[in-house]
Protein backbone atom coordinates (compact mmCIF):
# COMPACT_ATOMS: atom_id res chain seq x y z
CA UNK A 1 0.00 0.00 0.00
CA UNK A 2 2.81 2.45 0.77
CA UNK A 3 3.78 1.75 -2.57
CA UNK A 4 0.98 2.33 -4.56
CA UNK A 5 0.80 5.76 -2.31
CA UNK A 6 4.16 6.35 -3.17
CA UNK A 7 3.73 6.17 -6.92
CA UNK A 8 0.50 8.10 -7.10
CA UNK A 9 2.06 10.96 -5.56
CA UNK A 10 4.96 11.03 -7.77
CA UNK A 11 2.53 10.50 -10.79
CA UNK A 12 0.55 13.76 -9.35
CA UNK A 13 -2.68 14.88 -10.57
CA UNK A 14 -3.35 12.98 -14.32
CA UNK A 15 -6.88 14.12 -15.36
CA UNK A 16 -6.86 16.34 -17.76
CA UNK A 17 -8.53 19.98 -17.83
CA UNK A 18 -11.10 20.08 -20.55
CA UNK A 19 -13.65 20.85 -21.06
CA UNK A 20 -12.65 23.86 -18.77
CA UNK A 21 -9.42 24.07 -20.25
CA UNK A 22 -8.31 23.01 -23.35
CA UNK A 23 -8.99 19.77 -24.99
CA UNK A 24 -5.74 16.87 -24.98
CA UNK A 25 -3.89 16.99 -27.88
CA UNK A 26 -4.57 14.98 -30.54
CA UNK A 27 -2.22 12.48 -32.57
CA UNK A 28 -0.11 13.37 -36.01
CA UNK A 29 -2.63 11.13 -37.81
CA UNK A 30 -5.62 11.83 -35.83
CA UNK A 31 -8.56 12.03 -38.89
CA UNK A 32 -11.25 14.53 -37.74
CA UNK A 33 -14.51 16.26 -39.67
CA UNK A 34 -14.71 15.60 -43.42
CA UNK A 35 -14.98 18.69 -45.85
CA UNK A 36 -16.29 19.43 -49.08
CA UNK A 37 -14.98 21.52 -51.67
CA UNK A 38 -17.84 23.96 -53.33
CA UNK A 39 -15.87 23.86 -56.13
CA UNK A 40 -17.92 21.37 -58.50
CA UNK A 41 -15.73 18.18 -59.86
CA UNK A 42 -14.62 17.37 -63.28
CA UNK A 43 -17.75 16.29 -65.17
CA UNK A 44 -17.86 12.80 -65.20
CA UNK A 45 -15.40 12.22 -62.48
CA UNK A 46 -16.65 9.56 -59.71
CA UNK A 47 -13.32 9.02 -58.09
CA UNK A 48 -14.01 9.43 -54.59
CA UNK A 49 -17.52 7.56 -54.64
CA UNK A 50 -16.21 4.68 -56.29
CA UNK A 51 -13.25 4.16 -53.45
CA UNK A 52 -15.83 4.94 -50.88
CA UNK A 53 -16.08 1.00 -49.25
CA UNK A 54 -19.37 2.29 -47.19
CA UNK A 55 -20.88 4.06 -50.18
CA UNK A 56 -21.05 7.24 -47.97
CA UNK A 57 -20.42 9.70 -50.99
CA UNK A 58 -23.08 10.26 -53.57
CA UNK A 59 -23.24 12.45 -56.42
CA UNK A 60 -25.72 15.45 -56.58
CA UNK A 61 -24.73 16.80 -60.18
CA UNK A 62 -21.39 17.54 -59.93
CA UNK A 63 -20.94 17.68 -56.37
CA UNK A 64 -19.96 15.22 -54.11
CA UNK A 65 -22.52 14.68 -50.90
CA UNK A 66 -21.18 12.47 -47.86
CA UNK A 67 -23.20 10.49 -45.25
CA UNK A 68 -20.96 11.09 -42.35
CA UNK A 69 -22.78 8.02 -40.63
CA UNK A 70 -21.67 5.51 -43.08
CA UNK A 71 -17.98 7.38 -43.45
CA UNK A 72 -14.87 5.01 -41.86
CA UNK A 73 -12.29 8.12 -42.23
CA UNK A 74 -10.33 5.56 -44.05
CA UNK A 75 -9.42 8.39 -46.27
CA UNK A 76 -9.53 6.39 -49.57
CA UNK A 77 -11.58 9.03 -50.86
CA UNK A 78 -8.95 11.76 -50.64
CA UNK A 79 -6.18 9.25 -52.08
CA UNK A 80 -8.39 8.45 -54.89
CA UNK A 81 -9.48 12.66 -55.55
CA UNK A 82 -7.48 14.24 -58.31
CA UNK A 83 -8.97 17.23 -57.24
CA UNK A 84 -8.59 17.33 -53.42
CA UNK A 85 -12.69 18.18 -53.42
CA UNK A 86 -12.47 16.23 -50.10
CA UNK A 87 -10.39 16.72 -47.19
CA UNK A 88 -10.41 15.78 -43.18
CA UNK A 89 -9.67 18.13 -40.90
CA UNK A 90 -8.56 17.92 -36.94
CA UNK A 91 -12.10 18.82 -35.65
CA UNK A 92 -12.98 16.47 -33.23
CA UNK A 93 -16.65 17.26 -33.01
CA UNK A 94 -18.73 15.34 -35.12
CA UNK A 95 -22.02 14.17 -32.75
CA UNK A 96 -25.54 14.84 -33.76
CA UNK A 97 -28.76 14.15 -32.48
CA UNK A 98 -30.78 13.25 -35.91
CA UNK A 99 -29.67 10.89 -38.17
CA UNK A 100 -30.53 13.26 -40.65
CA UNK A 101 -27.96 15.32 -39.89
CA UNK A 102 -25.03 13.30 -40.97
CA UNK A 103 -25.77 13.92 -44.60
CA UNK A 104 -23.85 16.68 -45.60
CA UNK A 105 -23.19 18.77 -48.66
CA UNK A 106 -20.27 20.87 -50.08
CA UNK A 107 -19.59 24.06 -47.57
CA UNK A 108 -22.41 22.64 -45.08
CA UNK A 109 -21.98 22.72 -41.46
CA UNK A 110 -22.42 19.39 -39.30
CA UNK A 111 -25.04 20.15 -36.80
CA UNK A 112 -24.04 19.17 -33.95
CA UNK A 113 -26.15 17.60 -31.21
CA UNK A 114 -28.30 19.47 -28.95
CA UNK A 115 -28.82 19.48 -24.93
CA UNK A 116 -31.46 17.00 -23.81
CA UNK A 117 -34.79 19.22 -23.22
CA UNK A 118 -35.54 20.43 -19.54
CA UNK A 119 -37.37 17.35 -18.46
CA UNK A 120 -34.54 14.89 -18.87
CA UNK A 121 -31.66 17.72 -17.88
CA UNK A 122 -33.12 17.74 -14.77
CA UNK A 123 -32.89 14.17 -14.68
CA UNK A 124 -29.66 12.88 -16.03
CA UNK A 125 -27.97 16.58 -16.20
CA UNK A 126 -25.74 15.48 -12.90
CA UNK A 127 -26.16 11.71 -12.93
CA UNK A 128 -25.87 9.50 -15.79
CA UNK A 129 -25.56 5.80 -15.39
CA UNK A 130 -25.39 3.60 -18.84
CA UNK A 131 -25.52 0.27 -20.17
CA UNK A 132 -23.09 -0.34 -23.04
CA UNK A 133 -24.11 -2.84 -25.09
CA UNK A 134 -21.61 -4.89 -27.83
CA UNK A 135 -24.07 -5.56 -30.83
CA UNK A 136 -21.49 -7.22 -33.11
CA UNK A 137 -18.34 -5.28 -32.66
CA UNK A 138 -15.14 -5.70 -33.61
CA UNK A 139 -13.79 -4.24 -30.25
CA UNK A 140 -12.36 -0.96 -31.59
CA UNK A 141 -15.28 1.09 -29.79
CA UNK A 142 -15.84 -0.55 -27.15
CA UNK A 143 -11.99 -0.29 -26.08
CA UNK A 144 -12.41 3.90 -26.64
CA UNK A 145 -15.52 3.78 -24.38
CA UNK A 146 -13.23 1.93 -21.82
CA UNK A 147 -10.42 4.99 -22.29
CA UNK A 148 -12.64 7.42 -21.40
CA UNK A 149 -12.76 5.04 -17.62
CA UNK A 150 -9.07 5.67 -17.28
CA UNK A 151 -7.74 8.38 -14.45
CA UNK A 152 -6.70 10.99 -17.62
CA UNK A 153 -9.94 10.95 -18.98
CA UNK A 154 -12.44 10.31 -15.70
CA UNK A 155 -15.84 10.31 -16.70
CA UNK A 156 -17.37 9.82 -13.44
CA UNK A 157 -16.53 13.52 -12.57
CA UNK A 158 -19.00 13.97 -15.18
CA UNK A 159 -21.41 11.98 -12.85
CA UNK A 160 -21.61 9.63 -16.29
CA UNK A 161 -20.85 5.90 -15.38
CA UNK A 162 -21.15 2.71 -16.90
CA UNK A 163 -23.48 -0.17 -15.21
CA UNK A 164 -23.43 -3.65 -15.18
CA UNK A 165 -26.93 -4.19 -15.62
CA UNK A 166 -29.74 -2.54 -17.68
CA UNK A 167 -32.25 -2.33 -14.89
CA UNK A 168 -29.47 -0.10 -12.73
CA UNK A 169 -29.42 2.05 -16.19
CA UNK A 170 -30.53 5.69 -17.25
CA UNK A 171 -29.77 4.51 -21.15
CA UNK A 172 -27.58 2.19 -23.62
CA UNK A 173 -24.90 2.89 -25.38
CA UNK A 174 -24.58 1.15 -28.62
CA UNK A 175 -21.86 -0.28 -30.39
CA UNK A 176 -21.42 -2.50 -33.17
CA UNK A 177 -23.29 -3.02 -36.20
CA UNK A 178 -26.54 -4.77 -35.07
CA UNK A 179 -26.11 -8.91 -36.04
CA UNK A 180 -29.31 -11.06 -36.54
CA UNK A 181 -28.17 -12.73 -33.13
CA UNK A 182 -27.80 -9.84 -30.73
CA UNK A 183 -31.03 -8.42 -31.71
CA UNK A 184 -33.42 -9.83 -28.89
CA UNK A 185 -30.54 -9.09 -26.39
CA UNK A 186 -30.56 -5.56 -27.19
CA UNK A 187 -34.15 -5.44 -27.19
CA UNK A 188 -34.50 -7.33 -24.01
CA UNK A 189 -31.88 -4.90 -22.36
CA UNK A 190 -34.03 -1.27 -24.07
CA UNK A 191 -37.35 -3.17 -22.14
CA UNK A 192 -35.39 -3.39 -19.19
CA UNK A 193 -34.21 0.34 -18.65
CA UNK A 194 -36.67 2.02 -16.80
CA UNK A 195 -38.52 5.00 -18.64
CA UNK A 196 -37.79 7.87 -19.35
CA UNK A 197 -34.29 6.08 -20.92
CA UNK A 198 -32.04 6.56 -23.69
CA UNK A 199 -29.89 5.35 -26.65
CA UNK A 200 -26.42 6.34 -27.75
CA UNK A 201 -25.19 4.70 -30.91
CA UNK A 202 -21.11 5.00 -30.31
CA UNK A 203 -19.25 4.20 -34.13
CA UNK A 204 -20.33 4.07 -38.01
CA UNK A 205 -21.18 0.43 -37.36
CA UNK A 206 -24.19 1.04 -34.51
CA UNK A 207 -24.90 4.24 -36.98
CA UNK A 208 -25.33 2.66 -40.40
CA UNK A 209 -24.02 -0.77 -39.96
CA UNK A 210 -20.15 0.00 -41.03
CA UNK A 211 -18.52 -2.00 -43.28
CA UNK A 212 -21.18 -4.67 -42.66
CA UNK A 213 -24.10 -2.42 -44.34
CA UNK A 214 -26.04 -4.69 -46.30
CA UNK A 215 -25.00 -8.01 -45.09
CA UNK A 216 -27.44 -10.31 -44.75
CA UNK A 217 -26.49 -10.88 -41.38
CA UNK A 218 -26.85 -7.63 -40.06
CA UNK A 219 -29.67 -5.06 -39.39
CA UNK A 220 -27.73 -1.76 -40.37
CA UNK A 221 -27.35 -0.01 -36.76
CA UNK A 222 -29.23 0.31 -33.96
CA UNK A 223 -31.74 2.77 -35.11
CA UNK A 224 -33.19 -0.59 -36.80
CA UNK A 225 -34.17 -2.00 -33.54
CA UNK A 226 -34.45 0.58 -30.69
CA UNK A 227 -34.84 4.67 -31.26
CA UNK A 228 -31.97 6.16 -30.72
CA UNK A 229 -31.19 9.83 -29.39
CA UNK A 230 -27.22 10.61 -30.13
CA UNK A 231 -25.55 9.79 -32.42
CA UNK A 232 -21.34 9.51 -32.30
CA UNK A 233 -19.32 8.83 -35.93
CA UNK A 234 -16.16 7.42 -36.42
CA UNK A 235 -14.15 4.19 -36.66
CA UNK A 236 -14.18 3.91 -34.54
CA UNK A 237 -14.28 7.38 -32.82
CA UNK A 238 -11.73 9.13 -30.60
CA UNK A 239 -12.43 9.32 -27.02
CA UNK A 240 -12.35 13.26 -27.39
CA UNK A 241 -15.52 12.66 -30.03
CA UNK A 242 -16.77 10.19 -27.66
CA UNK A 243 -17.14 12.67 -24.52
CA UNK A 244 -17.87 15.64 -26.53
CA UNK A 245 -21.26 14.17 -27.81
CA UNK A 246 -22.00 13.22 -23.93
CA UNK A 247 -21.07 16.79 -22.95
CA UNK A 248 -23.28 18.13 -25.44
CA UNK A 249 -26.34 15.73 -24.75
CA UNK A 250 -25.91 16.89 -20.79
CA UNK A 251 -25.48 20.54 -21.96
CA UNK A 252 -22.00 20.87 -20.45
CA UNK A 253 -19.87 22.72 -22.91
CA UNK A 254 -19.50 26.46 -23.36
CA UNK A 255 -19.83 26.80 -27.32
CA UNK A 256 -18.69 30.26 -27.23
CA UNK A 257 -15.67 28.68 -26.12
CA UNK A 258 -12.96 27.72 -29.26
CA UNK A 259 -12.02 24.15 -28.50
CA UNK A 260 -10.60 23.26 -32.14
CA UNK A 261 -7.67 21.21 -31.55
CA UNK A 262 -4.57 21.25 -33.49
CA UNK A 263 -2.60 17.86 -33.81
CA UNK A 264 0.53 17.11 -31.98
CA UNK A 265 3.62 18.59 -34.17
Amino acid sequence: MFKILKERFHQGYRTMAYPQGPPPPLPDRFVGMPELAAAPCPEGCRACEEACPTEAIRFDGSKPQLDLGRCLFCVDCVQACPEGSISFTADYRMAASRREDFHLAPDQALRLAGALDAKLLNLFGRSLKLRQVSAGGCNACEADVNVLGTPGWDLGRFGIQMVASPRHADGLLVTGCVTENMKVALEKAYAAVAPPKLVIAVGACAISGGPFLGNAQTLGGAASVVPVDLYIPGCPPHPLTILDGLLRLLGRLEESRDTRPTPKS
